[in-house]
């Protein structure tokens, strides 16, 4: 058996591969192009909206892991939330002005840290209920919202006015948030259970398949029995679509459910692995810096991009091969990443002071969150059998 130690080490770095995939991922679906040309547009055309969901329920896991550390650490939850979701924001919409013809995410992901901040404090009951409900109602939300104002889907960024930008992160971007909550929300629940756990990592790769292609065939089947949606206007005829960023159910059901099985599968696989995948845990230590750094990459040598997609599959190749070049020299050197280190730190002026209950800190100390342990240090030896 493996020390509870060596669990928690073998689960956050499982977290880390994850986040790592979804990051070359969303490189893959960025760079592109999306078409129907060969083996490798059929690699971008399958992660095309199931990458970033993965990259936002992994945001949710997170949430749960940083709430439980602000608290150990004597800060609110609430500031540390809060400055992350500020940062985020101004990171995003500077990043959306640059001439990479991709819609950043980090908006998005933004709100959702500000809204974490009241999430964190739901039960693990309304959490799951609250996903379910989301990934239901949100796309109604969007379509009414669609239909009554016949808005126009574009990003926000510097520049546009506190009234567009808001539109933009609720309902008319890209990342609509009545939409994106529900993963978010699934991340959150999902970062209350016990992952460590043989039983429960078995649970989301079963669950997580049956879920994520069963929603995929009940709207192709839908799909051959109703017809083609239209797509010269927006009907509730779309809600039988599964296609990568529809932001309709059955596309969000899916992608969660696909998500939850490469989680699980990650949970199992990777502490059979942990030296040989050092590269990749690397990576997903720096998420945010990884992302950014590859949208600069994309607006200074790429855009306007490869006209084939296998042309398109090796430039990600070798973006994703710097990234991991660059995070392993970094993370041999640093602890964090770039843009992480400025993630912990929350500014003074948002520091509030929060002194831990007795019996939370006494639970704490029960069931301790070990650090992740730097390359080379006696925390990488492999545990040895209790």
């Amino acid at each position: 058996m493996l020390s509870s130690q060596a669990r928690g080490l073998s689960r956050l770095y499982a977290l880390d591969v994850a986040r790592a995939a979804a990051v070359f991922g969303m490189i893959i679906v960025n760079v592109g192009p999306y078409n129907d040309d060969g083996w490798a547009s059929w690699i971008v055309r399958a992660l095309n909206g199931r990458a970033s969901i993965l990259f936002v329920v992994l945001a949710g896991i997170g949430v749960t892991f940083l709430a439980r550390r602000s608290l150990t650490k004597g800060i609110t939850r609430r500031s540390t939330l809060l400055w992350r979701g500020l940062l985020l924001l101004g990171l995003g919409l500077g990043l959306q002005t640059l001439e990479h013809g991709v819609n950043v995410i980090l908006s998005t992901y933004a709100a959702l840290f500000f809204l974490a901040a009241f999430m964190v404090k739901m039960s693990t009951r309304w959490l799951f209920f609250s996903a379910a409900a989301s990934a239901l109602l949100g796309p109604v939300l969007w379509i009414l919202a669609r239909q009554s104002t016949d808005f126009h889907i574009e990003p926000a960024q510097i520049g546009d006015s506190p009234f567009q930008i808001l539109g933009a992160i609720l309902i008319s971007g890209p990342y609509p948030l009545v939409v994106w909550i529900a993963p978010f929300f699934l991340g959150v629940w999902l970062g209350r259970q016990p992952l460590g756990n043989a039983k429960v990592q078995r649970r989301l790769v079963y669950l997580g398949a049956i879920t994520g292609f069963g929603a995929f065939g009940a709207s192709e089947v839908l799909v051959r029995v109703l017809g083609e949606p239209d797509t010269s206007e927006v009907g509730f005829d779309r809600l039988i679509s599964a296609v990568g960023h529809s932001q309709m159910p059955l596309w969000l059901i899916s992608s969660s459910g696909t998500a939850v099985m490469v989680l699980g599968i990650l949970l199992i696989v990777v502490p059979y692995f942990n030296q040989r995948i050092r590269l990749l845990v690397a990576v997903g230590q720096m998420p945010l810096t990884a992302y950014t750094a590859h949208l600069v990459i994309i607006a200074l040598l790429i855009y306007p991009g490869p006209e084939e997609p296998l042309q398109g599959f090796l430039i990600s190749c070798a973006i994703m091969l710097a990234l991991i070049l660059f995070a392993v020299v970094w993370m041999a050197n640093f602890r964090y990443g770039p843009l992480e280190t400025l993630l912990r730190k929350t500014p003074a002026f948002l520091r509030v002071s929060y002194r831990l209950p007795e019996r939370h800190r006494r639970r704490q100390l029960a069931r301790p969150y070990p650090r992740r342990a730097k390359p080379g240090s006696s925390m990488e030896q492999k545990p040895t059998p209790s």
